[in-house]
Order: C-alpha cells, then structure tokens, then sequence
C-alpha cells in the first residue's frame, strides 16, 4: 500500500514525463487540421457504419493503435482515486473567432497566447471542439455534449482539458459560435467583428479527473495527457439540437481504463 501511494504521489507530481513520440508527433497535424483524414492524408473514418470506431483500425495501418492500444480515450471516469493533484491555472483570452467544419466536428481554432498551467509545464491553446454526446462518461452516464481544448507544451506533449455540457439556460459564449458554425465542410471561417472567450466555457469548480490517454479520433495516438472536469456547464436544448442537426453522433465509445490509474483532485 505503502509504494502504491508513492507511485500516485510521484504520478501527482509529475503527470506527463515522457517525451513527444513520434505517432503523436506526425498526429498532432492531424489534431490541428481542418479535417483529420485531409490533413494526414490518412483513410476516411467516421463515426457509424464502415467507417464506425470498431473499424478505424482497419482502415489504415496509421490507426492501428485504435485496436492495439492500450491507454485509449475516452473512459467512464468511475471510482477515481483521490490525490494531491494540484490545481490547473488558465490564462486563456478573448480573441477574433475562427471556426471551421472539419466533416468530424465545429472546431475554433485559438491564435498563440491562450495558456493552460500544469505543475510547473505550460501549455499553449491551439483549439477546442465538440462532441455530440460526450465521450467521457461519468459513472456510466454520457452527458449530452462535450467540449475539447487541446494544448500543446514546448516540448511537443499535449494535454487535453473536458467539459462536459448538460442542458439549462442559453450558453452565451456559445451563441457566436453557433451562429458562425458552417452547415458543411470546408476551410477556417474567420468571422470578422466576432470575439470568443474560452474562458466563459470552463466551469467554476474545478475539480477534475486526470489520466494518461489518446486522441480520441484517428490515428488515435496515445501519449496525452486528459484532465476531465467533474462539473458540467450548461448550454441550453436549443443549442444541443442546433449543434446535433449538423453532427447527431460524433462521439467514440468509452475504452477499457486497464492497468491506468484514474485520479480524482481533492480541489
């Protein structure tokens, strides 16, 4: 019990200490993209069908760790074990609105400046996107939607922070961005006189889940660092409906957590 509690401590205080990989290295343009699938210039994948997360793996020999991994997302964030974890400081600003349909999702992609702290490792904001429903469950249950900012340090790891969106009152950071939203695919949209704050998206408690995982779209690469906040925002129904006219299911199924820990901020 005694090296088990100094293995979560030493996980606590250091929750991302390998180096960049290569498969996320050559991903990472896959995340920033306009479409994954464009962007690699890897197979089309998608979200039912042939094309459904069961098959992604077979698609290409790039998505092989869609199967064959081992520290995949997203999880049931269930029986977390409570650690000192820290608490995460956000420096994220207000900033003209670009946004892009990638086939897969509405994405806002964020110019450099916009900061998430973990520990003593910084990381920049590159862009935050969506799911319908969430990914994560909480305790076997999917929330109705979920948000991704995606981050990268210095050094080339990247972090990704959840929220997860329940229904209740208009959402008034999102209605720029529903507004904007393309109805098909094709390139970044900058939207002139249009500011987003990603801030305004983040809850006010920040207690959170913490675990290593993966991107949760091809090629599905592993090596990130996932902090997932226990509570949700709320955006209201009309919202939901408008985000599920254009993306009524694009959400991977939840994966085995295996040998991981999942630790739960004591915040």
């Amino acid at each position: 019990m005694l090296a088990r509690r100094s293995l979560l401590r030493s996980a606590a205080l250091c929750p991302l200490c390998a180096p960049l990989t290569a498969p996320l290295g050559a991903a990472l343009g896959a995340t920033l993209g306009a479409s994954a699938a464009r962007a690699s210039g890897g197979a089309h994948w998608g979200y039912e069908g042939a094309d459904g997360p069961e098959h992604w793996a077979a698609l290409s020999p790039e998505y092989r760790a869609c199967t064959a991994g081992t520290e995949q997302t997203p999880i049931d964030l269930a029986a977390g074990i409570p650690a000192q974890t820290g608490r995460i400081g956000f420096a994220y600003h207000p900033q003209p609105l670009q946004v892009v349909n990638n086939g897969h999702t509405i994405q806002v992609n964020v110019a450099p400046g916009s900061m998430m702290a973990i520990g003593e490792t910084g990381y920049e904001l590159l862009q935050f996107h969506f799911h319908h429903p969430a990914e994560h469950l909480l305790a076997g249950k999917a929330a109705a939607m979920e948000c991704h900012f995606v981050h990268r340090s210095p050094a080339g790891a990247l972090a990704v922070a959840g929220v997860f969106l329940q229904p209740g009152r208009v959402n008034a950071a999102l209605v720029p961005i529903w507004k904007a939203m393309p109805v098909a695919a094709g390139p970044v949209q900058a939207v002139a006189g249009v500011t987003v704050d990603p801030a305004a998206l983040l809850p006010r408690d920040r207690t959170y889940f913490r675990y290593m995982g993966s991107l949760t779209t091809p090629p599905c690469s592993e090596g990130v660092l996932w902090t997932v906040f226990r509570d949700p925002v709320a955006l209201a129904p009309e919202q939901i409906r408008a985000f599920a006219a254009l993306f009524p299911m694009n959400a991977r199924p939840a994966q085995p957590l295996g040998r991981r820990f999942l630790l739960e901020s004591g915040v």
